[in-house]
């Protein structure tokens, strides 16, 4: 078969490693390519010299990449993506680093997000739903924590921004916020990727200077970091750790410690737990507290203390678990209502509870999760509707724990009701995690009825939602 040379002709490192994680030898991977082409009505003839020229960076032509991705896929027993194999096509290798660079300079900085919300907007392929390395998350967090501060926010380009352009870009970001809360990402996250491509990047390529300056970074930031939340939950965390990276860098450029921590206990490092590495969670978290030492507040220092008594709890260490959990609970109670930026007003003693329950799910405390659960949707406002939706979820989790299976079955019914309004993957994978606990109780009349309830109308909506996710 005729292969294509890679544009740099680099050994291909991200293959070499999927192949020695696979325990597959050269001559095993083209017998498998080859029969997997035969499956697809292929004639393909590899063998092992053509394995060695892929290593070596040549890139086959046709549908090979995406047989070779299946392949490794069915060896290693979990989804591998063609950026994974380090087999992606010239279009795609123009956009797939878009957005994973902490830049040094504050121009560069500006080029890659603006970069990045333009590629988002236009729906370039940016591996949104590939899971990337954690390397990519703890990179900028390095880069963060020992990087010089800028010497300013200062730009010289087209027009001069005014404090209206700033207070027009934090209204509409709090007003974005509020209709993600209510609707879910997937109604709301195209209209923040627009605002940021067609307002926002104007601003930033504009004229500023001082405290401006600052403030427009910071603001950005803000709005940068939540449409990086939005995509996780839109099932798309290769592009929400992009967003994070970037969220973080306008906090840097701002001078704004406290919401880069925030930026990394609370979106780098939930993210981290998500995409399965429970150790780099406390990592994350620890690091954030380090940076913004002196730097944030009480409510900011809550957040962090919470984040890494998630981690803590993923690895079972439940000592260091209580004791972060003690100091976010303490700095939480001493914190001013009224002495902190709006950005983590929303941080209450509701959403501590929430963090609280998860931890004692993870470690195995049904019961202490039962409580805290309860006590973060006695909190809940109603139009926090995702939020709600989430916490019922993890109170009938810790129910189903407990094995009162009436009870979880009715609290997840309330929940359904709420996850028909909304657009959020998040919420259809703890309702997914819950079916899964449902099926040693399958013969209850509970858990039948409840079952029964996922075939009306809105069920239905949901399940279709729930087969959408992507891999």
């Amino acid at each position: 078969m005729a292969a294509r040379s890679l544009v740099t002709r680099q050994p291909n490192e991200r293959l070499q490693m999927l192949i020695n994680e696979a325990g597959c030898s050269n001559v095993g991977l083209a017998r498998r390519v080859n029969m997997e082409g035969t499956n697809r009505g292929l004639d393909l003839r590899y063998d092992k010299t053509s394995v060695s020229r892929w290593l070596r960076g040549q890139q086959p032509r046709g549908l090979t990449p995406v047989i070779i991705a299946e392949v490794l896929s069915q060896k290693l027993r979990r989804a591998v993506s063609i950026d994974e194999i380090g087999m992606t096509n010239n279009r795609e290798r123009e956009t797939s680093g878009t957005g994973l660079t902490f830049a040094p300079a504050l121009s560069d900085a500006i080029d890659e997000v603006t970069k990045l919300w333009r590629s988002d907007a236009n729906r370039r392929n940016l591996h949104s739903g590939s899971r990337l390395g954690i390397s990519t998350l703890l990179e900028p967090s390095r880069d963060w924590l020992i990087t010089e501060p800028d010497a300013g926010a200062e730009h010289s380009g087209g027009s001069r921004v005014e404090p209206a352009d700033i207070d027009l870009l934090s209204r509409a970001t709090e007003r974005i916020a509020e209709l993600d809360h209510r609707f879910g990402s997937g109604h709301v996250r195209p209209i923040a990727v627009h605002y940021l491509d067609s307002v926002v990047s104007v601003l930033l390529e504009g004229s500023y200077e001082g405290e401006i300056g600052s403030q427009l970074c910071t603001t950005a930031a803000r709005l940068t970091e939540l449409t990086g939340y939005m995509a996780v939950d839109d099932g798309k965390t290769g592009l929400a750790q992009r967003y994070y990276i970037q969220a973080l860098r306008l906090a840097q450029a701002a001078g704004d410690r406290a919401f880069g921590g925030y930026v990394l206990a609370a979106g780098m490092s939930h993210l981290a737990a998500s995409l399965g590495y429970p150790r780099e969670v406390t990592q994350l978290a620890r690091a954030a507290r380090e940076g913004t030492r002196g730097q944030a507040g009480l409510r900011t220092q809550a957040c962090l203390y919470a984040a890494e008594a998630r981690g803590y709890a993923l690895v079972g260490d439940e000592r260091a678990c209580t004791v972060a959990m003690g100091k976010a609970t303490d700095a939480l109670e001493r914190a001013d209502p009224d002495g902190e930026p709006d950005w983590i007003t929303h941080f209450d003693r509701a959403y501590l509870a929430d963090e609280l329950a998860h931890c004692c799910l993870d470690l195995h405390q049904p019961k202490s999760a039962l409580r805290h659960a309860q006590e973060a949707l006695a909190g809940h406002p109603e139009h926090r509707v995702r939020r709600r939706a989430i916490d019922l979820m993890v109170l009938a989790t810790a129910q189903i724990e407990i094995r009162d299976v009436d009870e979880a079955c009715d609290t997840a019914g309330q929940a359904l009701h709420l996850l028909a309004r909304l657009r959020s993957k998040l919420g259809i994978r703890y309702l997914s995690d819950f079916r899964s606990r449902l099926r040693p109780f399958g013969r209850e009349p509970s858990v039948r009825d409840f079952e029964a309830r996922l075939h009306d109308d809105a069920g239905r909506a949901v399940i279709c939602r729930s087969e959408d996710q992507p891999a």
